[in-house]
């Protein structure tokens, strides 16, 4: 008999307008076993905690504004934020996003002690801008 981890590798996955490649990628996620919880934008003031449904970091009601209403920048890129996962299974993930044909995300993150208490937005923040200086540094 497996045993199991108590805590399922759970993807909180984030696209800004429907797209075609997103069946693929839930269907990779399926076939792997992964839990996913799509984040809509109106959850972006909530912490990644919460939006895994973690003990501890249950929604706070002021953090359930609406992004307008908090001021915060629109999330226009599509993200995947990890949790639970060995380095092993990140890139077998990886690797059958890829042979499934989703394109490459760009915005990627594990769930690390320093970020779990982050918001949504904050961590697309964080992340993005790493992003970018990562691709201004390989032009």
């Amino acid at each position: 008999m497996i045993k199991r981890n108590k805590v399922r590798e759970t993807v909180l996955y984030f696209t800004p307008e429907p797209a075609a490649h997103v069946m693929k990628l839930k269907g990779v996620l399926v076939q792997m076993g992964i839990r996913i919880r799509n984040v809509a934008p109106e959850q972006a003031g909530e912490t990644i905690g919460s939006l895994l449904g973690l003990e501890g970091y249950d929604s706070d009601p002021a953090s359930e504004q609406t992004t307008e209403i908090m001021g915060l920048t629109e999330i226009t890129e599509e993200m995947l934020v990890m949790h639970q996962f060995s380095g092993s299974r990140m890139d077998e993930l990886l690797l059958n996003l890829r042979r499934a044909g989703v394109p490459k995300i760009n915005l990627k993150a594990i769930v690390t002690d320093s970020n779990i208490g982050w918001t949504f937005h904050h961590l697309y923040e964080e992340i993005k801008e790493e992003h970018e200086k990562m691709r201004e540094t390989n032009q």
